[in-house]
């Protein structure tokens, strides 16, 4: 497994714009499937957004579509999610996390972050 740290998460009005980085250990990062999940107070952990592991595909929640971008830096083994055009919706616990197979399928993820949290005011 790899280790995740999140960070970057914090309070924005409505509209602003956040970056979310998830620092990784070891030297496996480039072979991982990487995504962002979030979960916001009493509601279920939902999908984001995920990067396959050479970073030449992507898939985006339709909530997100448009707004959130991710990537990734595998020399650095860190993975972003740029976040724009913020809405108070938005606010939840975010989470990046590892994992190999298709990104659709819950048991593909292996390895979860502690998450941040992110706050969108109205």
């Amino acid at each position: 497994q790899v280790q995740l740290v999140e960070s970057g998460g914090g309070l924005v009005q409505a509209g602003g714009s956040l970056r979310l980085s998830c620092a990784t250990s070891g030297r496996t990062f480039s072979t991982y499937n990487m995504g962002w999940f979030r979960q916001a107070p009493g509601k279920e952990r939902e999908f984001v957004v995920a990067i396959s592991w050479v970073g030449s595909s992507t898939l985006y929640a339709d909530s997100v579509k448009g707004r959130f971008t991710i990537s990734r830096d595998n020399a650095k083994n860190t993975l972003y999610l740029q976040m724009d055009s913020l809405k108070p919706e938005d606010t939840a616990v975010y989470y990046c996390a590892a994992g190999r197979g298709p990104v659709t399928s819950t048991s593909s993820w292996r390895s979860w972050g502690q998450g941040t949290q992110v706050t969108v005011s109205s």
